[in-house]
């Protein structure tokens, strides 16, 4: 009988995490759920728990732990606190892969510990590159760990790229549905809603997501991370608009011929990929039929209204820290957005504003992003006052 793949799943109770639980429940044959976390949402998780009787639970809110260690008193299930035990749940023998689906800065320290421990990485935790790409991917280089993306648009390049590695990538396209915003001027953005922001067009996200997806950000953020997933320069990453996010994102070879990986938007797929790679299981997901699209279209996305799309070019052409210190803006300006604090349009200025004021470390350590990160918040948050 084939070993079944142990999996953890950090954040098991946003978004991506409960799809995540949908993919393993399909296939009890491959799959081994051992870990599974959340941060804040403990009456989820203790519901997750109850239902799918991983070996551990871990909530990192500690004030919450007495409440899931007693809901759970029952069960033969290991229950920890606080967010070291991230780190130590992921280095158990147990745990095969490791599907980091953490929001923001909080993937990156047991992101680091999985690949210290030898475990394969699915990555949906994009800012883990965006903050210290080049620290991740030399350790999963040493240590011989696969990361494998979930991200629709990382997972179509990957898709894409399969029987290819041997060949020159000459340009790849991620794509973007434009967010609920798209064809809006500056002017019509200055008194747009939370409400408004959080209604994305297709995909159903998180908060903190879906903001990023309609100032762009998300796309910036994406576009740092194609470059350490592929190995890229900036010149050789574009961004295009194509709003019925059929085509999820396209490379292009040196010989000039293109492949693009489509299906309809559904976040299931490029999780299931994740887990499954090399293999495709058979999924009874809703079919594509082309004449429920008749046309797809595609136009440059409008840098002059959203501007998080350049700075995340900017940051990356600047290296060392300047990306890490975006993000921790960026992390604290949807905040203040999603708070009714900031508006709209304030989000890319604090960004900017935070990534020109603090000191870029070309040659980052592991202590040196974290410094980073702290120094950006702290400036956010003095800007905010």
């Amino acid at each position: 009988m084939t070993k079944k793949t142990g999996i953890a799943i950090l954040g098991s109770t946003g978004s991506i995490g409960t799809q995540a639980l949908e993919v393993l429940s399909m296939y009890p044959d491959s799959f081994e759920l051992e870990v599974i976390t959340a941060g804040k949402n403990a009456d989820l998780l203790i519901e997750q728990a109850l239902k799918f009787k991983p070996n551990t639970v871990v909530i990192t809110d500690e004030n919450q732990y007495i409440k899931v260690k007693q809901a759970l008193s029952q069960e033969d299930i290991h229950i920890y606190a606080g967010s070291e035990a991230l780190c130590q749940v992921v280095e158990s023998t147990l745990v095969d892969v490791v599907l980091t689906a953490l929001v923001g800065y909080a993937g990156l320290k047991p992101t680091i510990h999985a690949i210290l421990a030898g475990k394969n990485i699915a990555l949906a935790n994009k800012e883990t590159l965006v903050v210290a790409g080049e620290l991740i991917t030399k350790l999963a280089k040493e240590k011989g760990v696969n990361i494998y993306p979930v991200d629709s648009e990382h997972s179509a390049i990957f898709q894409c790229l399969v029987g290819e590695f041997h060949n020159k990538i000459e340009k790849i396209y991620l794509t973007a549905s434009g967010g609920p915003f798209r064809g809006l001027r500056t002017d019509q953005l200055k008194n747009v809603s939370r409400e408004q922001a959080l209604k994305h067009p297709n995909w159903s996200m998180g908060a903190k997501i879906t903001i990023d997806s309609a100032t762009l950000m998300n796309k910036g953020l994406e576009v740092i991370e194609a470059k350490w997933l592929f190995n890229l320069s900036a010149s050789q990453i574009d961004v295009i608009v194509h709003p019925q996010s059929i085509i999820h994102s396209l490379v292009q070879f040196e010989d000039g011929s293109m492949k693009a990986q489509m299906g309809l938007p559904d976040m299931k797929l490029p999780i299931q990929y994740a887990l499954t790679y090399p293999n495709r299981l058979h999924t009874n997901y809703p079919r594509f039929n082309f004449m429920d699209y008749p046309q797809l279209t595609f136009e440059k996305p409008d840098r002059d209204s959203f501007k998080n799309l350049d700075l995340a070019y900017k940051a990356m052409d600047k290296q060392g820290t300047v990306a890490c210190t975006l993000n921790a803006a960026n992390e604290v300006a949807v905040d203040a957005f999603l708070n009714d604090r900031i508006s709209f349009l304030e989000i890319a200025q604090l960004n900017e504003d935070v990534m020109n004021a603090n000191k870029n470390i070309l040659t980052p350590e592991l202590e040196d992003f974290i410094a980073a990160d702290a120094l950006a918040r702290e400036k956010a948050n003095d800007l905010l006052r």
